[in-house]
C-alpha cells in the first residue's frame, strides 16, 4: 500500500555538502524528518557533483519517512560557470559582462533538458538564452535552430 504523503521541501544545497544546520536543519526538522538520515543519504548521492548547487526536492510521509529527488543545477548557475563570472549583471540591460556562444547555451540546455517543461532542443535553449540575458550574459551569432 502506498504511503500517504505529507508534503514536499524544496532546497538548494551544494552537492556533498550536505549538514544539519541551516538552511537543511530547521527545514527538516520543523517537518520531524530525521536530519543526518538525510544528510548521509543526499552527500553519499551527490559525491560526484561535489560543490555545484543543487536542487532537491524532497517528499515527506506520515511516518516521518522521507524520498528526495536531485535535479540539474540551475541554468544561472551553470551560465556563471561557462562565463567564469561570479555574479550576473546588477544592469543586465545596461552592462554586458560576458559573452558565451550557441553552442554552449546548446550544452546547457540539453543537460538541464530533464528539469524544463519543454519538448524541442531549441525551446531549452530559447529558455537558456533568455535567462543569460537577464543576467547581462550576450549569446554570440544568429539562433542556430529552425525559425
Amino acid at each position: 500500500m502506498a504511503k500517504e504523503v505529507a508534503g514536499q521541501i524544496k532546497l538548494q544545497i551544494k552537492g556533498g555538502a550536505a549538514n544539519p544546520s541551516p538552511p537543511v536543519g530547521p527545514a527538516l526538522g520543523s517537518k520531524g524528518i530525521n536530519i543526518m538520515e538525510f544528510c548521509k543519504q543526499f552527500n553519499a548521492r551527490t559525491q560526484d557533483k561535489a560543490g555545484k548547487v543543487l536542487p532537491v526536492v524532497i517528499t515527506y510521509y506520515a511516518d516521518k519517512s522521507f524520498d528526495f529527488v536531485v535535479k540539474t543545477p540551475p541554468v544561472a548557475i551553470q551560465l556563471l560557470e561557462v562565463s567564469k563570472q561570479k555574479s550576473g549583471s546588477a544592469e543586465p540591460n545596461r552592462k554586458k559582462i560576458s559573452e558565451i556562444t550557441w553552442e554552449q547555451v546548446k550544452t546547457i540546455a540539453e543537460d538541464k533538458m530533464v528539469d524544463l517543461n519543454c519538448f524541442t532542443v531549441e525551446s531549452a535553449m530559447r529558455m537558456v538564452a533568455g535567462t543569460a540575458r537577464s543576467m547581462g550574459i550576450t549569446v554570440k551569432g544568429a539562433f542556430p535552430g529552425n525559425n
